[in-house]
């Protein structure tokens, strides 16, 4: 069996990280790329999250060679929450916050996430992952006792699915750990095609 490449994740999200671990694999590397992550006019989530996880991965990859990882595979990844079509970020402050989760209750919204995989040959490959996420009706007596757990600060829409805010998910349509923050059968097939992993 070949040893498996390298991966360098560029992220320094912990929630990737322990999804990655979920599946036996271990970055060698972690790099925050440093861009600009702001909406274009008229983009789409979908089309905004594959260009933002493209451009987060040749941002990473433009330091392997510094750190003698020139043969490492990069995957990363961005996420979004929309809701009709409107792209909810993370909150600024409390104020926003609560206007966004306001507008989450008791409704379905998208959670979209890009992954990007640059091989070790430099090719650049990239997957949309959608999954419906519906909750029930929230208060605002809950939302403000939400924020105030500090759980929503960092997060894309507002929320942690796997944390506090699973008492306000009435269901979900597709990927469970998309909406966490990568979507894990579809990062496998990338990894195993670029050889980052192993069966």
């Amino acid at each position: 069996m070949n040893k498996p490449r390298p991966l360098v994740l560029a992220s320094a999200s912990p929630r990737r990280r322990e999804l990655l671990a979920q599946i036996g694999v271990e970055p060698v590397a972690c790099h925050s790329p440093n861009i600009d992550e702001s909406a274009r006019a008229q983009e789409s989530a979908a089309t905004m999250v594959e260009r933002l996880a493209r451009l987060k991965a040749q941002a990473a990859a433009e330091t392997l060679d510094a750190e003698a990882l020139s043969d490492a595979v990069v995957l990363a990844a961005d996420t979004v929450v929309s809701v009709d079509d409107r792209i909810l970020g993370k909150p600024l402050d409390r104020p926003d916050f609560l206007s966004t989760f306001t507008t989450l209750s008791n409704r379905e919204h998208q959670v979209i996430t890009g992954v990007a995989l640059r091989d070790g040959g430099g090719k650049l490959t990239c997957v949309v992952v959608e999954t419906d996420v519906c909750f029930g009706p929230v208060t605002r007596t809950q939302a403000e006792a939400y924020w105030e757990t500090g759980e929503p600060l960092d997060k894309a829409g507002g929320y942690a699915l796997q944390g506090f805010a699973a008492r306000f998910v009435e269901g979900i349509r597709g990927s469970y750990s998309n909406v966490v923050g990568l979507p894990l059968y579809e990062t496998t097939r990338l990894l195993r095609a670029a050889g980052a992993i192993s069966d």
